[in-house]
């Protein structure tokens, strides 16, 4: 008989069964196999809050090849992934196969490497009943507010619409952030910026106030205009000036949060790409020469901590290709923030000296561009900082101060392996001359002294990257429950992206409102990360997590009962949103609205003006018969179809997705369809096999 190893995932499977070899039998449960019933409320809430599980429908076949593989085994070992959702698996497993929850039959991979998994099965242990519990406590939660709270909105709002404890809150930060920059008024500055040189070096001074050092802010024009004047006829002269090195020191390795951050700012993807392509480096890739290897420690951590193995081999790497100069006089170690899960290290390479171009040839593109991310920053963690020589200038003409600052890199550090990306763009540092004090300096008769009209910008909207840095920052959800909490309400239309960046529909506003008036705390963002600190709490084995669910639902159950009783009879309508098209009928400007059949055009002049059409969306490539833009188009029975917008002068369609790539006979689109691309133009036939894509894991959250 073997020993049976149970993970979640059929490709760590794989990988794992490589290392362990004769003797171990490994199943993959593919996520959860018993969770609360879709379709009925599930908690017993005169029971302590009983969970009524019921095995996943969709898992019977996977279940009973578990439990088949179970009984001719002389052990199990649960091996679902090392955090919260992985250990409330492994307790759901042990409850469906029967295993004794009393034997050390738990065990956990940080790196799905042979040591790593070595390490995993020498150290078994008890099912953590705390981080069961803990998890618990978020399903319940949240299956509280979703099933309650969301037939709330269908009567006062639309059918179909839900609420979620989490996501509640990120839309309605997203819902404040666009409030303000409505409510923005700008306002207007000046700035007065001196074209300068010191023999034949050009430089800008910027105009800073008075010689008292004080900052003096120009409001209009006219107070720009007279400081011009009154420069005319002084002359610019050096009062002082100071040199000093200014250090600059890595960022830490990535944790959850920053690796989805980074991720969106250098390579613009979303968390969800981000995290489906860190699980496939995490789960194993088949290396030349090396087998099946896991690239990167697990994806889903808080932790900053970097093993003494893991810190000496990218110390040696570092002196192997850089230089000593390169390395710290003193080591480098970075404090994980209050609050925490550190159970697990930083997102590191699991193989420090296994360069991103050693592997390239083994990984797909956004792979690639992933690993390289993780460990150009875990390597420049570990590297000595960037020092700058700067300099900076003060320069007065009459009694008015200017500044000028500059920088030259005298050792590049870490800089020259990776800098970190930025929210917002710096300003770029200059190069001056040498300059002393006492100095003449001549204005640039070319450029002279300009003064530039302003006005104060409103704030932006969030983008991934800084509405999961707030997130982070005031403690709502966990890092890996973001990527689903953004996708959540995208799917449900409650916020659209413009450029790049999240912006509520008429329908989140709506909603937001709605709950901001009635359950304040459920998007409060103080309560949210109070509850995030309880199940933490819990997890640690400080709190009992049914007195939690007690306390919160008390106060929810009162506050929905009020609110039903206070808005009876009310319906809210959802602003319309308007669009550019012209109504051709009446010349308003047409909204789009919601039917039976997905969302149309339609003239807000109704009944007077019965005008609508289908809401078409130009997407990728051209028509093959007469070379116009395509639509994507639902039929009445929500099939999506394609067809030329120039219908019905030209009546092309398809059932097959267009795509960006051209056929190489023809250089028309290709369209997609049953795992091939092919040209759809008259008499060229041209047909290729489409790549394709590894599948998603299952999503960290489970907001109902």
């Amino acid at each position: 008989m073997s020993k049976l190893v149970i993970v979640e995932s059929p490709s760590k499977a794989k990988t794992i069964q490589k290392y362990l070899g004769n003797g171990y039998s490994v199943l993959a449960s593919t996520g959860h196999v018993r969770d609360l019933p879709q379709s009925s409320f599930g908690i017993d809430v005169n029971k302590n809050y009983a969970p009524k599980y019921s095995n996943i429908a969709a898992k019977k076949e996977v279940i009973n090849k578990l439990k088949a593989a179970a009984a001719e085994s002389e052990f199990v070992y649960l091996a679902t992934d090392p955090d919260r959702e992985g250990e409330a698996i492994s307790w759901h497993l042990a409850s469906i196969l029967g295993l004794d929850l009393t034997k050390e039959n738990r065990v956990v991979f940080n790196e799905i490497t042979k040591n790593g998994v070595s390490v995993g099965m020498s150290n078994p242990r008890n099912v953590d009943i705390n981080l069961v519990d803990a998890q618990q406590a978020r399903r319940v939660l949240d299956r509280i507010v979703g099933y309650k709270l969301s037939p709330f909105l269908w009567k006062k709002v639309k059918r179909g619409l839900s609420a979620g404890r989490v996501q509640s809150v990120a839309l309605k930060l997203i819902v404040d952030r666009e409030k303000e920059i409505r409510a923005f008024v700008p306002e207007e500055y000046w700035t007065i910026e001196a074209n300068l040189q010191k023999e034949r070096s050009k430089f800008i001074a910027k105009f800073h106030g008075g010689l008292d050092g004080k900052k003096i802010e120009i409001k209009n024009e006219a107070e720009a205009s007279d400081i011009l004047a009154a420069l005319e006829s002084g002359s610019f002269t050096v009062s002082d000036v100071n040199y000093k090195l200014k250090e600059r020191t890595p960022a830490p390795p990535f944790n959850t949060s920053t690796m989805q951050q980074e991720a969106s700012r250098r390579l613009n993807y979303d968390g969800k790409r981000t995290m489906r392509i860190a699980q496939q480096l995490y789960e194993g890739i088949e290396i030349a020469g090396k087998g099946t290897i896991g690239l990167i420690t697990y994806m889903r951590t808080d932790s900053l901590r970097i093993s003494d193995e893991a810190r000496n081999a990218a110390n040696q790497y570092i002196l192997e290709t850089y230089g000593k100069e390169y390395l710290p006089s003193k080591p480098r170690y970075y404090k994980t923030k209050k609050g925490a899960q550190d159970a697990h290290e930083a997102i590191r390479p699991t193989t420090p000296s296994l360069t991103p171009q050693e592997v390239k040839n083994a990984l797909t593109s956004e792979q690639y561009k992933l690993y390289k991310l993780i460990w150009e920053r875990f390597t420049a963690s570990f590297m000595a900082s960037c020092i700058l020589d700067t300099v900076t200038a003060d320069i007065v003409n009459g009694e008015y101060l200017f500044k000028a600052n500059g920088h030259k890199v005298k050792f590049p550090g870490y800089t020259t392996l990776y800098i970190e990306g930025k929210d917002e763009e710096e300003e770029k540092a200059a190069t001056l001359p040498a300059l002393e004090k006492g100095d003449a300096l001549k204005v640039n008769e070319a450029k002279g002294v300009i003064k530039e009209q302003h006005f104060t910008q409103p704030p932006v909207r969030y983008n991934y990257a800084t509405l999961t840095k707030a997130l982070d920052e005031n403690g709502i959800g966990r890092p890996s429950t973001y990527a689903p909490i953004v996708s959540n309400i995208e799917q449900r239309e409650y916020i659209t992206k413009i450029s790049k960046a999240y912006a509520p529909t008429p329908l989140g506003e709506t909603v937001t409102d709605l709950m901001s008036d009635y359950f304040k705390k459920i998007v409060d963002v103080k309560f949210t990360a109070g509850m995030e600190e309880s199940l933490d709490k819990i997890a640690e084995g400080k709190l009992n997590w049914t007195e939690i669910i007690d306390k919160f639902y008390l106060d929810f159950d009162k506050t929905l009962k009020k609110a039903e009783a206070e808005t009876e009879g009310k319906h809210l309508k959802v602003p319309d949103e308007e669009t550019d098209e012209v109504c051709e009928l009446c010349g308003r400007k047409m909204v789009i609205k919601s039917g039976r059949f997905g969302k149309f055009l339609a003239c807000p002049g109704y009944p007077q003006c019965k005008n609508a059409k289908p809401l078409e969306q130009n997407i990728p490539g051209e028509c093959p018969v007469c070379s116009s833009k395509l639509v994507k188009r639902n039929t009445k029975s929500h099939h999506v179809f394609y067809g030329c917008s120039g219908f019905p002068s030209c009546k092309f369609m398809t059932w097959d997705e267009p795509t960006l790539e051209k056929c190489p006979n023809c250089n028309k689109t290709l369209f997609k369809t049953k795992g091939k691309l092919h040209c759809l133009t008259e008499n060229c036939g041209f047909e290729k096999a489409a790549t394709r894509k590894r599948a998603a894991k299952k999503d960290a959250s489970n907001e109902d």
